[in-house]
């Protein structure tokens, strides 16, 4: 199949799509697209950094973290009266 062939092919098939489909469609295709760009940058990070990020996903797995709104207000209701 010609290159030409392929895309009109891939065309009329995302033409065909509902809304909620080709939104998806799309997702995956950024995705698609970027995974080169995010190899690249993980790989541009040191050992330290790629561990620290693994431990943080780790805790957010096992939900030992606090939420972000949690912080801010416990730090604004110490910080207010000083």
């Amino acid at each position: 199949m010609k290159e030409s062939e392929l895309k009109i092919k891939i065309f009329r098939h995302v033409d065909s799509l509902d809304r909620n489909k080709l939104t998806e469609l799309y997702g995956l295709m950024l995705n698609y697209l970027k995974a080169n760009e995010n190899i690249e940058e993980w790989n541009k990070l040191t050992i330290e950094e790629r561990m620290g990020i693994e431990d943080a996903i780790n805790e957010i797995d096992s939900d030992k973290f606090i939420l972000h709104e949690k912080v801010l207000k416990k730090f604004r209701k110490k910080y207010s009266n000083a």
